[in-house]
């Protein structure tokens, strides 16, 4: 294990490369929640081909390639078409667009997971596509989809990681270093693994409680809505 004197002396670098790994995650984790949900609904008809080929083409391309590929192409092939970009931004529209790719599976799946009712009940209340979803379907789906989604996030975290191919100084790539420069790689590579698991585990438990909480609250507005259907209701309906 590393002492006292080797801790302080390696924290204040490894926090520093922490920062950037949770930088890269958060970026990269707002950048798929967006463009994972806008291409499930794209891919909810399959009738509109226009929209839907494009969509699952987007969805297939970045699932069948490697995420290392997919980092490399946007630091060191984009320049090449006139976009150059940061190692860290570089990193963050990498990790953000697979990842995307695989939470807009989520996403479509927790949608078409709502029970059948809930749209008819929304075309028997007139709503548009677009006000259905916004207050029928996506409060419903998000039950479904927290679990899969927080599972991504977590496996975010740790993936970002891989920045350091594009020249990031985050967490990892820094225990590299202190390693290289010490040789005491045992004890770093302890300490960074230990940081991962400080952050990764809290993070794991917070989305375990969210889930329940989820669960508790669909749960109780069904009892609510069954209990409202009770004797007078039946009464009036048989009058």
């Amino acid at each position: 294990m590393p002492s006292f004197a080797e801790l302080k002396d390696w924290m204040p670098r490894l926090l520093g490369g922490l920062v950037y790994t949770i930088e890269i995650t958060f970026g990269a984790l707002v950048l798929a929640l967006l463009l994972g949900l806008i291409v499930a609904m794209l891919r909810l008809n399959s009738k509109r081909w226009w929209i839907y080929i494009p969509a699952t083409a987007y969805v297939e391309v970045l699932r069948g390639t490697p995420l290392l590929l997919q980092l490399f192409f946007a630091y060191f092939a984009l320049p090449a078409a006139g976009i150059a970009l940061s190692p860290l931004m570089a990193a963050i529209i990498g990790l953000g667009l697979n990842t995307s790719a695989y939470l807009s599976e989520v996403f479509r799946g927790a949608i078409v997971g709502v029970e059948n009712g809930q749209w008819e009940a929304a075309d028997a209340l007139g709503m548009s596509w677009a006000a259905s979803m916004r207050n029928i379907i996506l409060p419903q789906a998000l039950r479904y989809a927290v679990p899969p989604a927080g599972n991504y996030a977590v496996s975010l975290f740790k993936d970002s990681a891989l920045a350091a191919t594009v020249s990031v100084s985050e967490l990892l790539f820094t225990g590299q270093v202190i390693g290289s420069e010490s040789f005491q790689y045992m004890k770093i590579y302890l300490v960074v693994a230990a940081l991962y698991f400080i952050v990764s585990y809290p993070a794991s438990i917070g989305i375990r409680t969210l889930e329940k909480r989820l669960n508790q609250t669909y749960s109780g507005s069904r009892r609510r809505g069954r209990a409202s259907v009770g004797p007078d209701a039946r009464t009036e309906a048989s009058a």
